[in-house]
């Protein structure tokens, strides 16, 4: 019983220091769909005004559903590739006697700890010479690479869990290391796979530099620079379109880290062996 008074205490104490982060997303919800006169901070009137820019282009701006698919486009494709590259090239980091396998390990931590700021002009005048700069394809690429260091090591760490009995076993029995990886080893990483998922589809819904700097075209805009785009433009700056756009933005990374949470949050487990 005494456990369960600290639970319900502790939620309530939670509940508390949260409510004003709460009251400000609802208060946000709210300004989007209504207009509050000035020195006045309840709305009295309702509207969809604000959210005009679904079925009407802004001035000056590229249509929101062609940048919402360029975004969805650059966010799967990243995703798909690092989930790909990642789940085979940990397998062999973890599993084959290879060459150079510590100076290998010890690259993919000295990456995933560089810096991508730093690799921005050199990353921009290899885009440009091979005729990819302001192209989707060209973000997708470089930020492919870097993301790929950390899948391999999380995936690594996973790999490291499955008993080796497993796959000797299936080996045995005559099945190829190709199949025994497929078959056997990946269902058994299938919630490590599930997480690193999620996290580069956010991580690339979420990305703002690497699009800015290589291709801020309108062919090729995000959702984040189009909304950066928004603050910029100050002769048709509206603040409640531009928090309505933001709402927009940030609901499918809402919805799925409610819907994924336990995945993220157990993404660390497996990734703690060398």
């Amino acid at each position: 019983m005494s456990h369960h008074r600290s639970n319900t205490l502790l939620l309530a104490v939670f509940s508390l220091l949260s409510a004003p982060l709460f009251l400000m997303y609802a208060y946000l919800f709210i300004d989007t769909f209504s207009n509050t006169r000035a020195g006045e901070l309840l709305p009295h009137q309702f509207t969809l005004e604000h959210w005009r820019f679904l079925w009407q282009d802004l001035p000056g701006k590229p249509g929101i559903w062609s940048v919402t698919l360029n975004t969805l486009v650059f966010a799967t494709v990243t995703t798909l590739l690092v989930l790909v590259v990642s789940s085979a090239a940990a397998y062999a980091l973890s599993r084959l006697n290879m060459p150079l396998r510590r100076f290998f390990l010890g690259g993919v931590m000295v990456l995933h700890a560089f810096p991508t700021v730093t690799l921005l002009i050199a990353t921009f005048l290899i885009l440009q010479y091979v005729g990819l700069y302001d192209t989707i394809l060209g973000v997708i690429i470089v930020k492919t690479s870097l993301e790929l260091p950390f899948g391999i090591w999380i995936l690594k760490g996973f790999y490291d869990t499955v008993p080796w009995e497993i796959e000797m076993a299936a080996i045995q029995d005559g099945a190829s290391r190709f199949r025994v990886w497929r078959e056997i080893v990946l269902p058994l990483v299938r919630p490590a796979l599930v997480s690193l998922g999620i996290f580069s589809f956010l991580a690339g819904w979420s990305e703002y530099l690497l699009p800015q700097v290589l291709a801020p075209g309108n062919n090729a805009q995000v959702l984040s620079v189009y909304l950066a785009g928004l603050i910029a433009d100050d002769n048709n700056f509206d603040m409640a379109t531009f928090k309505s756009v933001g709402l927009f933005y940030a609901a499918p990374v809402m919805i799925l880290f409610v819907i994924f949470q336990k995945q993220l949050m157990n993404m660390y487990g497996g990734g703690n062996k060398g």
